[in-house]
């Protein structure tokens, strides 16, 4: 496998580390940013219209020690001759996948200064939590006696239709879902250091990996 093979792609896989602050001398202003670790992401398979029934790439990221990987993982990479231990994979369908391109590293090409993405990744979780703060929910009076404080009132309607609507805002797990944050401009890329920063906050604990893509709906 070429070490210098390397092909642009319009997603990848980062590691967040962590919110931080810029100044912005110019305008007087600081600017809140997100730290995205660069890790490597490479290509594993390329699917073909022949064999699988669609075009696409196949990217590997997350590499570990080699006995935490699974061997059937492990027989497919060495099948590829990829020499990496990735252990997590996603795709991006394109039609004119090349399977020369096996074992190439994404590249960050289309991913410069002032570029927009979108960001990818699982919210927080935030367990069993109460209407009140999973769905900002107003609450009734703290005093004078009143037994209505936090919780969600009546759910029902009378006998007709005598059952709770689907989808009725009620307690229940709050985060650990899949979310995007849309149109957050590139700051600085730093790939000697092997970190991106994008403005703003992203969804994801830290040190959770983050899909960094191109961003479909670009707002200016």
């Amino acid at each position: 496998m070429s070490e210098a093979k390397s092909i642009a792609l319009k997603s990848f896989f980062g590691v967040k580390a962590g919110m931080t602050r810029i100044f912005d001398y110019d305008k007087g202003i600081q600017v809140p940013v997100t730290v995205i670790k660069l890790i490597p992401n490479i290509v594993t398979r390329v699917k073909t219209n022949e064999k699988d029934g669609y075009a696409a790439y196949q990217i590997g990221y997350g590499e570990k020690r080699e006995k935490l990987v699974k061997k059937p993982v492990l027989g497919s990479l060495k099948k590829n001759n990829i020499n990496e231990k990735v252990t997590r994979f996603f795709e991006i369908k394109d039609s004119e996948a090349n399977t020369d391109s096996v074992g190439a590293k994404v590249n960050y090409e289309d991913f410069a200064v002032n570029s927009i993405v979108d960001v990818t990744s699982v919210s927080k979780g935030k367990g069993f939590a109460g209407v009140m703060k999973r769905y900002g929910f107003q609450g009734g009076p703290a005093t004078h006696g009143s037994h209505f404080h936090r919780t969600p009132g009546s759910i029902g309607n009378r006998a007709t239709p005598g059952r709770v609507f689907a989808q009725k805002k009620m307690p229940g797990h709050m985060g650990a879902v899949k979310k995007t944050q849309q149109n957050l401009p590139i700051v600085e890329v730093n790939l000697e250091e092997g970190y991106l920063l994008v403005k703003g906050s992203v969804p994801g604990a830290k040190n959770s990996f983050v899909k960094v893509s191109r961003a479909v709906k670009t707002k200016r």
